[in-house]
């Protein structure tokens, strides 16, 4: 198929479906080309039409730390003193550009969660 850019909900559809068959297409032949375009169109398409909610860099701390099953004194480490943890946690301190980085690597979480509240 001749693809271009997409304008309406049925052109997405099609495109989405056609990009979940070809998404184990090898590079370099004429269905990882096709994989390659799709993902550029689906994209461009899923920009311009649905906003994503932002993330409260807090709710999501809290959430790992109950899934890993850590306590507050856990992100000493990371964070540093008793006090600035519990500023942090509570809202009262901003996490800085450090700390995001390091609660990033820690938790395994994409920079963009923390960079909205840094």
């Amino acid at each position: 198929m001749n693809w271009k850019v997409l304008k309406t909900e049925e052109d997405y559809s099609k495109a989405s479906l056609r990009l979940m068959e070809l998404f184990h297409a090898a590079p370099n032949t004429k269905e990882g080309d096709e994989l390659e375009l799709l993902l550029v169109l689906v994209k461009d398409y899923d920009d311009k039409h649905y906003e994503l909610p932002e993330l409260d860099a807090l709710e999501v701390i809290r959430y790992k730390m109950e899934e890993m099953g850590l306590k507050a004194k856990d992100l000493e480490p990371i964070i540093g003193s008793k006090g600035h943890v519990s500023s942090i946690l509570s809202g009262k301190r901003e996490i800085t550009l450090k700390m995001a980085q390091k609660l990033k690597n820690y938790f395994s979480i994409p920079a963009e969660v923390f960079l909205h509240s840094v």
